[in-house]
């Protein structure tokens, strides 16, 4: 059989905050959705967004940290892959199916207290084992790019 991918990443912000349940397993899983926009020039030639959103899924450690961290208007940089479930509804009767994305990888890019804001660390789920690893770069470090500017003459070429 060919190799096939199932990829997905996502750059956006956080819609509602996320419902968090505990599977009866006792793993702990997170919804919650992204959303992203898309700019286009209609046919007026004026730009228009477009917005998507997407169905987010987390599970075990990386729900636990959607569920102490993740808030409503986060920026939230997401790598996972694309599943589809169905089910019967109770009422019509009818297949129900939602198609999402579970989390194998989570940046929070809002900063603490602020929504929408810049870089303060990252998630990350090992996909072989149920660990999270939480990424400890200061925040800060935009203040000190800025601070140690590079001119013409620092370059060597």
């Amino acid at each position: 059989m060919a190799k096939s991918v199932n990829k997905v990443i996502l750059l956006g912000n956080v819609g509602k905050e996320p419902e968090i349940k505990v599977l009866p397993s006792g793993q702990p899983v997170a919804n919650f959705s992204i959303a992203t926009s898309d700019r286009y020039k209609d046919q007026q030639g004026n730009f228009q967004d477009r917005t998507e959103w997407h169905n987010i899924t987390a599970y075990g450690k990386l729900a636990e940290i959607v569920r102490d961290y993740v808030k409503k208007g986060n920026k939230l940089y997401v790598e996972g892959r694309l599943t589809t479930r169905s089910w019967d509804d109770k009422d019509s009767g009818k297949k129900v199916y939602r198609t999402e994305i579970v989390v194998a990888d989570l940046s929070l890019l809002s900063g603490r207290g602020e929504e929408g804001g810049q870089s303060s660390g990252g998630y990350a789920q090992n996909r072989t084992s149920n660990t999270a690893s939480f990424d400890q770069r200061p925040s800060g470090g935009d203040d000190y790019a800025h601070s140690t500017e590079i001119t013409d003459d620092d370059i060597p070429f």
